[in-house]
């Protein structure tokens, strides 16, 4: 009897807290309506395209059939996932999207943070200017004009062979070359983002409270003692964040620009699982197959994720969550 009292006794004080926060979210939603009407377009449009797609994931584990749509596929288990782990294919591609992103990650990643190191220590405007235009500008250019420009270039009678043929140089199909073509993924790659990046590490650095430069110079530190012990430990944060982002879409280098540059003759190098998704998906029609593939990439991507993000938050004090 009394754990019955007890109960009842609570059930008001529940409704109470309850309608409390119901009016309390109401008012804030009032309050701030112009915030919220501002915000509905992007939850919409990630509830329309990265949420509702979701709903598709389950014919990775159906023999799908549009005919038949998604209630009416029959239910396969893993067999897509089998036949993925034990194709001719698997390891290849595997070893081929883990390759370009390490380069990536040793290569591209530190590009903008030593571009905006240099850039910082420009004290002329008009150059600091001029460089910043310079590197910027690549951003702006379409994948597929960067693409073109490169199968102009690194064509056998292009303007690098040119150039490289005034020294004797013979000429060279780098395009079709499989030994080429992770060299020149990245640093086009490179080319493209580098100034774009140092924006982030520019604003960064920016924040940096100047007194500890000039105590630097009172204590006799020099440019280089400035940059290592200031300037650096300064953006530690920011690099550690979009180090933890690159970690998870370190299995989903850029598939559409790979789609423009390889060709059959470079499959061995320039193949990864983003385009071998495109060839089953689109070009074969193997739905289930494609998406189980599509499946695992997502799986490993997140658990790099989470697991870079643990290792940040045992280390250090920044974290994304």
């Amino acid at each position: 009897m009394p754990a019955l009292e007890k109960s009842t006794s609570q059930a008001p004080i529940k409704e109470i807290r309850d309608k409390t926060l119901m009016q309390r979210i109401w008012r804030d939603a009032k309050m701030n309506r112009y915030v919220y009407l501002m915000l509905l377009p992007v939850v919409l449009y990630y509830a329309v395209f990265h949420y509702g797609p979701m709903y598709g994931v389950q014919i990775a584990f159906k023999d799908y059939s549009a005919a038949l749509g998604f209630a009416g596929s029959p239910w396969v288990g893993f067999k897509y996932f089998e036949e993925f782990f034990n194709s001719f294919f698997f390891w290849r591609i595997v070893r081929n999207t883990l390759l370009l992103s390490l380069y990536e990650l040793l290569f591209a990643f530190p590009a903008p943070i030593i571009l905006a190191l240099l850039m910082n220590e420009i004290r002329q405007h008009f150059f600091k200017r001029a460089v910043q235009t310079i590197t910027y500008i690549p951003h702006f250019i379409s994948i597929v004009v960067i693409v073109g420009m490169l199968v102009d270039f690194l064509a056998r009678d292009g303007l690098i062979n040119n150039i490289l043929g005034m020294f004797g140089v013979e000429a060279v199909a780098y395009l079709r070359e499989p030994e080429w073509f992770r060299t020149i993924y990245i640093t086009s790659g490179i080319w493209q983002g580098v100034g774009w990046g140092t924006i982030i590490y520019l604003a960064a650095i920016s924040n940096i409270d100047p007194s500890l430069y000039e105590a630097a110079k009172v204590d006799g530190a020099n440019k280089w003692r400035q940059v290592l012990h200031i300037t650096i430990p300064g953006i530690t944060s920011t690099i550690i964040i979009l180090l933890i982002l690159q970690m998870g879409s370190i299995m989903s280098v850029s598939t559409d620009k790979i789609l423009l540059m390889y060709n059959s003759s470079t499959y061995e190098t320039a193949d990864v699982i983003g385009t071998y998704v495109y060839r089953k998906g689109l070009l074969e029609s193997n739905y289930s197959y494609s998406t189980a593939i599509g499946l695992f990439n997502s799986l490993i991507n997140f658990s790099l994720l989470i697991l870079a993000n643990r290792v940040s938050r045992r280390m250090s004090e920044t974290k994304l969550w």
